[in-house]
């Protein structure tokens, strides 16, 4: 079978939806659309589950952000995922919420067939800032550089999710220039699922979580 992936190379462009997971904050989403040498932000945004929605059940949040990543991949269709790992340093009951939410977004890939790569923060800062202890300032002031976008991208849960898009992308022109591969987290499903989100889930986004385009 022709993966996602394959097809995107015979046209000369790959399309990544970069996500920055949340345990309690906003889930962060970016959208590039790149050709190995120039970037184009199709969009970008973040998601904040209103703590009113959080405490109708425990599955409620994790409902509203598999949501939101079902209608991304079905409007922007992208060929690759790549979203942040969960840092080993967190608190145990941090990890286990953010790790929850990293499943919704693995599940949601999975139904679509799009292939997943995982950074841990470290190396998303270090690729994007050059310096894996970048705050979260410096990582949006390089990722406006990088991208060419005219503002800067908030909230800054957006500007990682990009990071993590162009962490992808940065070892993918590596793959391709020298032949070095990209460990991947996730396999290439079957035919692709078409799973809609649901309506009404009472998310709260922030301003800036509709979808912004960079033009």
């Amino acid at each position: 079978m022709t993966g996602i992936r394959d097809l995107s190379a015979k046209n000369g462009r790959l399309r990544v939806l970069g996500v920055d997971p949340a345990a309690s904050g906003p889930t962060g989403y970016g959208i590039i659309d790149s050709d190995g040498r120039a970037h184009r932000v199709l969009g970008y945004g973040a998601q904040r589950i209103a703590a009113k929605r959080q405490k109708e059940s425990p599955g409620a949040a994790l409902h509203d952000v598999h949501a939101l990543l079902c209608r991304l991949l079905e409007e922007f269709k992208p060929n690759v995922l790549a979203v942040e790992s969960v840092f080993t340093a967190l608190n145990m009951r941090t990890a286990l919420r953010l790790a929850e939410v990293r499943g919704v977004v693995l599940l949601a890939a999975e139904q679509f067939g799009v292939d997943v790569f995982s950074y841990s923060p470290r190396e998303v800062k270090a690729c994007v800032a050059g310096y894996g202890q970048a705050d979260k300032r410096q990582m949006q002031k390089m990722v406006r550089a990088l991208l060419q976008m005219k503002e800067l991208p908030e909230p800054p849960d957006a500007a990682d999710a990009l990071a993590v898009a162009l962490c992808y992308l940065q070892a993918e022109v590596l793959e391709r220039r020298y032949g070095l591969s990209q460990a991947k987290k996730g396999k290439t499903a079957g035919p692709r699922v078409n799973v809609r989100a649901v309506p009404g889930s009472g998310a709260t986004p922030f301003r800036s979580s509709s979808i912004r385009t960079n033009r």
